[in-house]
């Protein structure tokens, strides 16, 4: 309006998410204005006429998470009314987990994603008050399949209705209304299982009375609803139903007979929601329930655990644990004792079956953690939370390994654990812009390579006995301290942890080394093994890092890590992007000659390294000649610089002139020698024609370049060498007595 609400006109269209909760207008510039809606966040610098839509904002409110077995395997949820996503939950690509990767599935009000399994193609998405659809992800049709009564009974969906798939059919899903339907056609056709599951409270029935304000007319207000279905995935027909008026139905036998088994759960309000159920991987009769109770001011925590089909139940979480309503639990698939919790103010882990709860909170903010997932093949914890998107805790093995040897696990000097499988991916360009800048969103991907993850703890029994010795008789105060650990002119040397990648013939193929941080240490190997040098780099420092190489093979790797006197061993196993064709013979013909030019690349390096050490030696000589002027030393003199002339041309044969600014010369030694590395580290397969040209013509001008080093070191050096002995030479300094002066 612009004349003070007389009259309105529309000012943001559907280009912006219309549902606006915050206006903010610049008081000196009203041009400048900052709408807040459900979608995120828009900019206007035009008055309204057009907006910017900020993606480099990390929020989202994810109701429900799920995952499928691609690889990597991607994450699928939906959005409080910003529909249904699926999303990688890593790249093998470069810039990170960009928001283009993922892709909208379905609209409306999003909550439970469900892949079909084994069939990536299809999947089930639904939104507010039961509406459901199936969704082909190659053509984008999406087939309406929400489930009507046969007997034309009017049906009560949830605005965040219970589905679930069956674990045993990928052709069977359960969706809940006050029944509980089945499908066993991907949804064409319906059965009702089940009798009203709910209390059937009319007095909670009563969305369509408006209490004198308006209607409700987006399903939020359905209740006595099913929120919940979880079938077992240890025995076909057990199912759990939880409804959002407080009932925990089981069935044993398809939905033939159920069992409301709420009234065994002591401590629970009467008519608290009940949001998940989960059934355990482990035992049949095993169980979690969790209560929220929050919509009536309740804040308190409530997670119950049943082994014996509902009939007794033990409470695994209060207020005394953790901080927050319960939200979503989750049972590791192989160790029972680890259990992780979402609550509304952020994640917790425990590794004694609930007796304890530790909040997590390394990398994860204090924030609803709505639902959970473990991958069943790559043991990531994925997290969905409702404000900040979804959160991926990589391989939780190392807790698993917690729960299963408990904490004195800990107490070891040096503990490695097992590593997720590595892959040899390929990493393409992200679509779109290469320099982002900062304004587009870049999730953190997954490190490249191996993940690989130890806990140390330096005990003070692990020092050396001989320091401890030395600390026990210096009792002399004015003596310096003892040394525990070696020093360099940049202060004390800090401790590293040596890790050895060992090949199938036990045979060391790369050298890393780690600092000694106690604790729990991950980081990853990137399946490189040990390089060398080309010869345009000068010769590292003592104990710089080993220079990297080409990549492995596939094929299992011995990892082991050596701290002092302890040592460490595991098994990480190396695989082949599954997305390239390539057989084994083809790869070891490939690494052949790659390692044969790695061989031909040592070879150059140490040439070069010697012209550098006669260069260094010519000049220490020729700084001890300066101030002579007998012949001898001038006839060395004569020599150094012809010496220091032939060795500058010699480098220039395998580095180039030197010059300011770029100069690329193909021609030299260390140019072919990259241009083959080039030809025959750019693809996985067997080398051909190209590769072997490239290769060959590195290794004849090395051939020739070697050539000219070694006639100058034959010839030219020896008779250097003779000038110096004949000009007597000396390194070392003459030192008159040092006597005290006499009066």
């Amino acid at each position: 309006s612009e004349d003070g609400g007389e009259t309105f006109k529309p000012l943001v269209g559907w280009s912006v998410h219309p549902d606006h909760h915050a206006w903010w207008i610049h008081p000196d510039d009203p041009d400048y204005i900052l709408d807040g809606n459900d979608g995120g966040m828009a900019i206007s610098r035009d008055r309204g006429k057009t907006w910017q839509f900020v993606e480099n904002l990390p929020l989202a409110q994810f109701y429900h998470i799920n995952a499928d077995m691609d690889v990597p395997y991607n994450v699928y949820g939906g959005l409080q009314d910003n529909g249904s996503w699926k999303g990688p939950s890593q790249v093998w690509r470069a810039g990170g987990i960009r928001n283009a990767y993922w892709e909208e599935v379905a609209f409306g009000d999003g909550f439970d994603v469900v892949p079909v399994p084994g069939d990536d193609r299809y999947l089930y998405a639904m939104s507010q008050g039961g509406n459901l659809r199936r969704t082909d992800l190659h053509s984008g049709e999406q087939k309406f399949i929400k489930p009507l009564h046969p007997d034309d009974v009017p049906l009560r969906f949830n605005w965040n209705a219970g589905i679930a798939q069956d674990p045993f059919d990928p052709a069977t899903i359960y969706y809940g209304s006050q029944f509980l339907h089945k499908s066993t056609d991907r949804g064409d056709t319906w059965t009702v299982i089940s009798p009203d599951l709910t209390t059937n409270d009319p007095q909670k029935q009563k969305q369509l009375d408006s209490g004198g304000l308006t209607f409700d007319v987006t399903h939020a207000e359905n209740f006595t609803t099913i929120i919940a279905v979880a079938p077992s995935p240890v025995q076909p027909g057990v199912l759990w139903v939880g409804t959002d008026d407080g009932n925990v139905q089981l069935t044993r036998d398809g939905g033939q007979t159920w069992t409301n088994v709420a009234s065994r759960i002591r401590g629970v309000p009467e008519g608290t929601w009940v949001p998940q159920i989960r059934a355990s991987t482990h035992a049949a009769g095993e169980a979690f329930v969790v209560f929220d109770d929050h919509r009536r001011n309740n804040w308190t925590p409530y997670v119950y655990h049943t082994k014996d089909f509902g009939q007794t139940w033990t409470r695994l979480a209060d207020e005394r644990k953790v901080w927050g309503y319960a939200l979503a639990v989750a049972q590791d698939p192989v160790a029972p004792n680890l259990l992780f919790l979402g609550t509304e103010f952020g994640l917790y882990v425990s590794i004694d079956a609930g007796a304890n709860w530790t909040k997590w909170t390394h990398g994860f903010p204090t924030v609803s953690a709505m639902d959970l997932m473990i991958h069943p093949r790559d043991y990531d914890l994925i997290v969905g939370t409702f404000g900040r998107s979804v959160y991926i805790l990589d391989d939780i093995r190392p807790l698993r390994a917690l729960a299963q040897e408990g904490v004195a696990l800990l107490d070891k000097p040096l503990h490695v654990f097992a590593p997720p499988d590595a892959y040899l991916a390929e990493y393409a360009q992200a679509p779109g812009t290469r320099f982002a800048a900062d304004a587009m969103f870049q999730g953190e991907n997954r490190p490249r390579g191996a993940l690989l993850t130890y806990t140390l703890n330096p005990a003070q029994e692990d020092v050396p006995e001989e320091e401890e010795q030395e600390e026990e008789t210096n009792e002399d105060e004015d003596a310096p301290p003892p040394r525990r650990q070696q020093r360099s002119d940049d202060g004390p040397k800090k401790e590293k942890v040596k890790v050895e990648i060992l090949g199938a013939d036990g045979q060391v193929v790369r050298t890393l080394r780690r600092d000694a941080k106690p604790g729990l240490n991950r980081f990853a190997w990137g399946l490189e093994r040990k390089g060398v040098r080309f010869p345009t780099q000068p010769k590292p420092k003592k104990d710089a890092p080993e220079p990297g190489g080409a990549s492995v093979l596939p094929g299992a790797y011995t990892v082991r890590l050596t701290y002092r006197d302890h040592t460490a061993e595991t098994t990480v196993n190396v695989l082949m992007d599954p997305r390239l064709d390539v057989s084994m013979e083809a790869l070891l013909a490939q690494d052949a000659l790659r390692m044969r030019l790695q061989e031909r690349v040592a070879v150059a390096t140490e040439a070069v390294d010697r012209l550098r050490e006669a260069q260094q030696t010519v000049k220490t000589i020729g700084e001890q000649l300066a101030d002579r002027d007998d012949e001898a030393a001038k006839a060395a003199r004569e020599q150094g610089k012809a010496a220091q002339d032939s060795t500058k041309a010699l480098i220039a044969l395998f580095n180039g002139e030197e010059a300011k600014g770029i100069r690329r010369d193909p021609s030299t030694v260390s140019s072919r020698l990259r241009t083959a590395s080039q030809y025959l580290g750019s693809a996985w397969g067997a080398p051909g024609p190209t590769q072997q040209i490239a290769l060959a013509q590195a290794e004849a001008s090395l051939q020739s370049a070697l050539a000219a080093v070694n006639r100058f070191f034959e010839q030219d050096w020896p008779a250097y060498r003779q000038a110096v002995e004949a000009a007597n030479v000396s390194f070392f300094e003459t030192y008159e007595p040092l006597r005290l002066g006499t009066e």
